[in-house]
């Protein structure tokens, strides 16, 4: 009996095995989702194929096998951007079974869709219709069930290229300290400090210590500086610096007074008694003594150092975020405590130090020069912003050319300011600086008629700023009769959209792929790619010919129809869209994940990403490659 039932439940076991065999389930399918930008999510659909099996595209022609779509659950929680992308190992060719052409995949397939959530989170349901088959028969269409729960996370916004930005402070921070030592309150005080530090020690050894603690002490205070600017403004503030009319107008006003005292109209000093104090403080001795030494140094020297750090904290501010004056300083504070330390080790290196004379004045008169062409770029910002049309390209390179052309006849001793000593002769060193000044004043004489001048591309107005009917004398490429209107502030006269959604309305028209370019009046970045980059022949044929381009500007500050102004999420805080600008910043923001200019968007006249966006990109054949990359994905 006991054999009987076991014979019995094998040949059952057989059968069971034998069915399951004939139940193919060929396709297994996974889904995942991740967050690209605030509150959007790409979901991706994978299928994992078995062998000599195959899985047909969404794209199929009538007649042919059922093919492979992806169902949506209406819903008020979430709506989906554009199309579902398919990619895998395709292939495309005839199928005898069907008679026809088909496109179908092999091993893996997968299918992504960009989802925006209306709220915190989303429950995305619905199910995948599909066939399958293989090289001699097909299974019936079968239904996949999907449900899937998007919630947001806090993500970090890109404020910019950080990297190489970050160490461009800290360069010009260094060479702000070098120009700061050879002014007439700085220069003078090395030799009296380090003579100090070496006769009032009980040692070589120990002179050179406090020396090295001098200078330390110097950079904790000036890197002190730049946290305080930093906490003071805050990170809105800081990254508002560049498209602010007021802010760059108050600028302006700054630079222009920096300028006036180099000039040696009056000195800009703090108060006495603050100096008295710390001057008290420095005869207590030890490390605080030390400390209040660097300290009274600081605010004595203030006079000269005072612009050149203003100018620094500003330029830091605006192109380096939040930690960019902290940056700014540090370079600063290291270039001026370096000769302390040095001198204090060598001392016999102090007698081959120039002495000290009117050619100190000499340097503090050529930085008020530098300080006055400075002011002039903050004036530009404002009047780009509000588009007045008054600082043109034209006006502001011809302010230039005046500034730098009287730097050079106050280098040979032409001009006199009242501080200035009797020049009996011209100086070799003020010779070749003479020489510099005029021959960058013969480059940007050109610049008047409509040279691109690429050596200071990204500080005057752009090129299409100008009164030339032409813009500055670039020739038309070919406009487009049916964008004709458009191509006003476009770049080389490219035919180029300001409106979102008329660009993509005429994209879609005329079947070409889009780039959309974020940009800004007050952004330098953006001016040195459109002049230096854009210019190049082959790009320029590509933006003209392959791509429907839209300029939006995100500091652009017409206002919006008052039913447009609606107040948005952006960061976890409740903001009004008002302008033109606002709009444009929010859709980068939301829809990519980023914040900062320039900011290449390649995607499709439905909405679907080409290949992952690009911010600045100085290499022509890197940007280059970007382009035609985004053409390949057509």
């Amino acid at each position: 009996m006991k054999l009987f039932i076991n014979i019995f439940l094998a040949l059952g076991l057989l059968y069971s095995n034998f069915i399951a065999a004939e139940i193919l389930e060929p396709i297994k399918w996974e889904t995942s989702a991740k967050e690209v930008a605030q509150g959007e999510f790409e979901i991706t659909f994978t299928a994992k194929i078995d062998k000599k099996w195959h899985l047909y595209s969404q794209h199929i022609k009538d007649g042919g096998p059922i093919p492979t779509t992806i169902n949506f659950d209406e819903s008020a929680e979430y709506k989906l951007i554009g199309k579902t992308n398919e990619s895998g190992e395709a292939h495309e060719k005839f199928e005898p079974m069907f008679e026809m052409d088909l496109k179908w995949f092999e091993n893996e397939a997968s299918f992504v869709q960009k989802v925006k959530m209306v709220g915190e989170q989303a429950n995305v349901k619905g199910y995948i219709n599909y066939m399958t088959c293989d090289d001699s028969r097909c299974l019936p269409p079968s239904d996949y069930d999907f449900e899937i729960l998007l919630v947001t996370e806090e993500i970090g916004i890109e404020e910019n290229d950080k990297g190489s930005s970050l160490w461009t402070i800290f360069i010009l921070g260094f060479g702000g300290g070098l120009l700061a030592l050879l002014t007439p309150c700085v220069f003078p005080m090395i030799p009296l400090t380090v003579s100090f530090f070496t006769k009032q020690s009980e040692n070589k050894a120990k002179g050179i210590s406090n020396a090295i603690i001098y200078g330390i002490s110097i950079i904790v205070i000036y890197v002190l500086l730049g946290f305080i600017v930093t906490k003071i403004f805050g990170a809105d503030a800081l990254n508002a610096f560049s498209t602010n009319v007021w802010l760059n107008l108050f600028f302006f006003i700054i630079f222009v007074v920096f300028a006036v005292s180099f000039f040696g109209a009056f000195e800009i000093t703090l108060p006495n008694s603050w100096i008295s104090k710390t001057d008290a403080a420095s005869d207590k001795g030890g490390l605080i003594g030390i400390f209040f030494m660097a300290l009274t140094l600081t605010l004595v020297s203030f006079s000269c150092t005072g612009p050149i750090i203003g100018t620094l904290l500003v330029e830091a501010a605006v192109n380096g975020g939040v930690i960019g004056p902290v940056i700014g300083m540090a370079g600063f504070s290291s270039a001026l405590a370096l000769p302390f330390a040095l001198f204090a080790a060598f001392p016999g290196w102090l007698n081959s130090l120039p002495k000290s004379g009117g050619w100190l004045n000499s340097v503090k008169v050529t930085l008020g020069f530098l300080e006055l062409a400075a002011a002039l770029k903050f004036l530009s910002n404002a009047d780009l912003v509000t588009q007045s049309w008054i600082l043109t390209r034209e006006l502001f390179l011809a302010l230039w050319i005046i500034i730098f052309a009287l730097l050079g006849l106050y280098l040979l001793g032409f001009i006199k300011f009242s501080h200035d000593s009797e020049i009996k002769y011209v100086s070799v060193p003020r010779l070749f600086t003479a020489i510099l000044s005029f021959a960058f004043t013969m480059y940007l004489v050109p610049g008047l008629w409509g040279a691109p001048l690429k050596l200071i591309s990204g500080f005057p107005p752009p090129m299409f700023y100008t009164e030339w009917p032409q813009g500055g004398g670039t020739a038309s490429i070919g406009h487009s009769a049916a964008i004709a209107e458009t191509n006003e502030h476009c770049p080389h006269n490219l035919n180029c959209f300001h409106d979102y959604d008329e660009g993509m309305a005429y994209a879609k028209k005329e079947d070409k792929p889009v780039m959309i370019d974020f940009t800004g009046w007050a952004c330098v970045n953006c001016r040195k790619m459109e002049e230096n980059v854009w210019s190049d022949p082959e790009i320029l044929k590509i933006l003209q010919n392959e791509y429907v381009l839209i300029s939006l500007y995100v500091d652009e500050k017409e206002e919006l129809p008052e039913a447009e102004q609606v107040e948005v999420e952006i960061g976890g805080k409740t903001k009004k869209i008002k302008t033109v600008g606002n709009k444009w910043s929010y859709l980068q923001t939301s829809r990519f994940g980023n914040n900062s200019q320039p900011w290449y968007v390649l995607q499709d006249h439905n909405e679907n990403l080409l290949v992952e966006p690009q911010g600045y990109t100085p290499a022509i054949e890197d940007y280059k490659a970007f382009l035609e990359s985004g053409l390949s994905k057509q």
